[in-house]
């Protein structure tokens, strides 16, 4: 995903909205690990100017989260978003199936035109196959 500069205030505002008042993103209770944790990929990382963007965006959304400096093995911490340099941490696209899909909560399912992204994506040629294994047992979550 690329931002243009003078569009980041508006992700950043609406990425701020997705952090309860307690900085716990909807899905922190079901999703863990080093592939859930919060962060913002960034040319120059923590010395960017969208990184003190960000951080004042958060302050005008209720101050909910922390920013750390990513090192790249950083932890799925509650509350805390780290700012990765694009430079020496490019992005790796996941798995396809696992794009645009319904939560794992109870209550977090998504529209149908939300879950259809990614084969809207894939047929435009705008998302590709990484490579990826295609679900546990071959198709999607569990082989379903």
């Amino acid at each position: 995903l690329r931002i243009p500069p003078s569009s980041f205030r508006a992700f950043a505002e609406e990425y701020a909205k997705l952090f309860d008042k307690d900085g716990n993103r909807p899905d922190q209770l079901g999703d863990r690990g080093l592939e859930y944790r919060n962060l913002v990929g960034l040319p120059g990382g923590s010395s960017s100017p969208l990184a003190k963007e960000l951080v004042e965006v958060s302050r005008e959304n209720g101050d909910k989260l922390d920013f750390a400096k990513g090192k790249g093995g950083d932890p799925d911490a509650r509350a805390v978003a780290f700012v990765m340099d694009t430079r020496t941490h490019p992005f790796y696209l996941g798995e396809l199936y696992h794009q645009f899909h319904d939560g794992f909560n109870w209550g977090e399912d998504y529209p149908n035109e939300y879950n259809g992204i990614t084969k809207k994506l894939v047929k435009s040629n705008l998302l590709a196959d990484a490579g990826c294994p295609n679900g546990m047992l071959g198709v999607g979550i569990a082989g379903l």
